[in-house]
């Protein structure tokens, strides 16, 4: 069973979150053979306050 999770830093639309989710079961189906019903995804939206890049928290942009 494929689990994936997904971390971004800010959010995502719910059409975006569906259309991201429906591209990597398709992926995960076509090129590992796994069944889309087995697959598993997760979204975990971030506050750019809890990223930082080079030292950076992403809010400080």
């Amino acid at each position: 069973m494929p689990y994936v999770n997904i971390r971004i830093a800010g959010t995502l639309s719910r059409e975006q979150k569906a259309k991201i989710a429906e591209e990597i079961t398709d992926t995960l189906e076509r090129i590992a053979l796994k069944p889309a019903s087995y697959t598993y995804i997760a979204f975990d939206e971030l506050p750019d306050e809890n990223w930082a890049i080079a030292g950076k928290l992403l809010d400080e942009e």
